[in-house]
């Protein structure tokens, strides 16, 4: 599938993938210089693929309720929430945002690869008086970020952005399109979420570009959008959570509330929390070189007193007799980090190597690179 700004990425000639069924941009320039644009000056995305699911009905409060973890009751008209959606086990079937439109409105925007799943998970699930829309093909969505954002959009409306606290939206105009301005983003940096009509957006695009010229804006892609929210310690679907990994474990026990009453997966969740979890996410950095991927092992070495009573990790120590390789976890998301001009990444690690200082060994191509638990965020 193609977003509604093909032509603009084709002229802009970026280098595209395939991302979740999408054809997106990569990257336009360089993944180092569109990420120190969004830090510095101000970055736009185009993230289209990103889906919509309309609720409505007077039963759909207490339908939201019962589908995720976090108080979707605290919501004010205006307020956006974040929030896992659980299975029965306590797994995540996805992270996403929940807006309140009206009394009896909400929208979910849910991530591009779980559309479909999603839509039929809270089908299954709702009760009594609530109506499920799949309203993605009526929304483009584009994010501007970085410290110059306001600044930039402040040109084309008429809205107060001051007036927008963060995880908050208005309805307004920009170039004279009907939008949503969401105060909201996945970058950790000043910046908005611009949901309008996909006739619309190649407008918006163009608009936005031109403005922010004068204040440091470029095009950014998926490659420079993964290291700006890896450096947030920003989870994301399929690397960092997904329907085996919980809330508790995945550092987002702030999103489960469990005091509001019985929502799925409660139960699950309540055990974790009682008896204890066995790992944990937590960030790290590289002491030695090398770059850190998605599914590479993690060990620490013990004294060789342990080894006759365990296998040591693919053979790494059979040449030595002094230390054993043990596997403590498993690289979730890794990269180059621009800001800190260093290699990092997150992790799932047994509970007891998560402290901050733990010495720690990364498998890269089966050779043990040292590296070390840090306090997060990175940046």
């Amino acid at each position: 599938m193609k977003t509604p700004l093909e032509k603009i990425h084709k002229e802009l000639k970026a280098r595209m993938v395939e991302f979740a069924g999408w054809e997106m941009p990569v990257q336009y320039s360089s993944i180092l210089e569109e990420h120190q644009a969004v830090r510095t000056n101000a970055g736009l995305f185009d993230v289209s693929h990103m889906g919509e699911i309309e609720l409505t009905g007077k039963d759909v409060l207490s339908n939201l309720q019962y589908l995720v973890t976090n108080n979707v009751a605290r919501l004010k008209i205006g307020q956006v929430i974040y929030t896992p959606m659980c299975n029965c086990e306590g797994g995540i079937i996805d992270d996403l945002l929940i807006y309140r439109l009206s009394n009896a409105k909400y929208m979910m925007v849910v991530n591009a690869s779980n559309i479909e799943k999603d839509y039929n998970w809270v089908r299954k699930n709702i009760t009594g008086d609530t109506e499920i829309k799949n309203i993605s093909n009526e929304y483009a969505l584009l994010a501007l970020q970085g410290p110059q954002s306001t600044n930039i959009l402040d040109k084309i409306t008429d809205t107060d952005l001051n007036s927008i606290e963060y995880y908050c939206f208005k309805k307004g105009k920009l170039a004279g399109i009907e939008a949503i301005i969401s105060r909201t983003g996945y970058t950790g940096e000043l910046g908005y979420e611009l949901y309008c009509n996909p006739d619309d957006v190649e407008k918006l695009w163009r608009k936005i570009m031109k403005i922010g010229k004068n204040y440091g804006i470029l095009p950014v892609g998926l490659g420079a959008r993964d290291t700006l929210r890896l450096e947030k310690k920003y989870c994301l679907y399929g690397n960092d959570i997904n329907e085996y990994r919980h809330p508790l474990e995945a550092g987002l026990s702030w999103t489960v509330h469990f005091s509001k009453g019985d929502f799925i997966g409660k139960e699950s969740l309540l055990k974790y929390k009682e008896s204890g979890y066995k790992q944990k996410l937590v960030g790290f950095k590289l002491i030695d070189r090398g770059i850190p991927r998605h599914g590479y092992k993690i060990i620490v070495e013990k004294e060789s007193e342990i080894n006759n009573n365990r296998e040591d990790v693919d053979n790494i120590n059979n040449e030595r007799k002094d230390k054993a390789a043990v596997e403590i976890g498993e690289v979730t998301s890794g990269s180059y980090s621009p800001t800190l001009n260093k290699n990092i990444g997150l992790a799932y690690l047994n509970k007891d190597y998560c402290n901050i200082g733990q010495k720690i060994k990364v498998l890269i191509r089966k050779k043990p690179v040292e590296a070390v638990v840090v306090k997060t965020p990175f940046v």
